[in-house]
């Protein structure tokens, strides 16, 4: 029977052309030997490179075994031994990540977006377990949070850029002994997670990463310290807020944000998407609260479906005005993806 050769003309639209993927490849090997320094030995350079392609293929499970196999080991020990023994520097990799990142998706109109997220564990080791709420996994649980730094252009691409892990400061950091077998370093301190967000921030700019925006979930909207903290660099914002937050209106009123909708006029709402969905187009209805400041107003969304209502803090020292704002209060949805 004769065989049949495909070219890469004949391929279905969408299709990886073998051009393509020599293309990935290189730009695969260019990234790693970035990282080489990170690593002493060749071999931990060998596994580190079959570990990320592990990462990166469509495994259905994710664990030594099938990244083992993935990258043509007869069994994981040796991928275990450099994940859990070979040293490297964390915040090193970190750096040139952002670095990395920044060749190809930096944007001055881009935003900084802040987000918690829990992982869900079974024992006492892992450091800064307990139980407490997870957002991410919709309830209190046993397990770590993590708090993330993430970029988004306006042209939708996404990239985590920094981590910071939430260590409890009752649970842990009361007990030394605990911290030093779960390796968290002498010299850690505890911190929120909103001041883990300013330090993440502060990296960012030093490392020049360009932004217009801050965005972020109630947790961070509502803590008042954070805001100051942004509000004295001038960093403009759109972070989530409860729906019981105080504010003054442009009359000089005190009100309650959630009040304060029902003074709306039918026409101050309106229909504007806010990003791009796996179901199409993110559409909701959206109004203005302006309050006594010109730089800080309190943009509310209503579901199209149920009513709902969300509400954001919005600091806007360079006017950009009601369509940024939107943008802003949906670019956090992708990275939460």
């Amino acid at each position: 029977m004769a065989s049949t050769v495909t070219h890469d003309q004949d391929l279905p639209e969408g299709s990886i052309t073998r051009a393509e993927l020599a293309v990935w490849d290189e730009e695969f090997a260019a990234l790693c030997a970035r990282m080489d320094p990170l690593f002493y030995r060749p071999e931990s350079r060998r596994h580190a490179r079959q570990y990320l392609r592990g990462l990166m293929a469509p495994l259905q499970r994710k664990n030594g075994w099938t990244i083992a196999e993935h990258v043509g080991e007869k069994e994981p020990k040796a991928l275990q031994r450099f994940l859990n023994l070979t040293p490297w520097n964390s915040d090193v990799l970190r750096d040139l990540v952002v670095a990395y990142a920044m060749e190809r998706f930096a944007d001055p109109q881009s935003v900084l977006i802040a987000d918690p997220t829990g992982f869900a564990k079974k024992g006492r080791k892992s450091a800064g377990v307990q139980r407490q709420y997870s957002g991410t996994l919709g309830r209190i649980d046993n397990c770590q949070i993590g708090t993330f730094l993430a970029y988004a252009n306006p042209v939708g691409s996404r990239v985590l850029l920094d981590r910071e892990l939430y260590i409890p400061e009752h649970s842990w950091f009361a007990d030394r002994d605990r911290c030093a077998e779960a390796g968290i370093p002498a010299e850690a301190v505890f911190r929120t997670r909103p001041q883990q967000v300013t330090v993440m921030i502060e990296r960012a700019l030093k490392a020049g990463v360009p932004f217009a925006w801050f965005a972020a979930d109630e947790e961070f909207g509502q803590n008042p310290g954070l805001r100051a903290w942004l509000q004295e660099r001038r960093i403009a914002y759109v972070m989530g807020v409860p729906k019981n937050t105080e504010f003054t209106t442009a009359d000089g009123d005190g009100v309650v944000i959630e009040k304060a909708v029902g003074t709306l006029r039918p026409s101050a709402w309106q229909r504007r998407a806010c990003g791009i969905g796996a179901k199409g187009f993110r559409v909701y209805d959206w109004a203005l609260l302006e309050s006594d400041d010109p730089d800080h107003l309190f943009l509310v969304r209503r579901s199209l479906d149920d009513g709902e209502l969300a509400y954001y803090h919005c600091h806007d020292p360079r006017r950009e005005g009601f369509g940024a704002l939107v943008r802003v209060a949906g670019s956090r949805w992708p990275v939460e993806e």
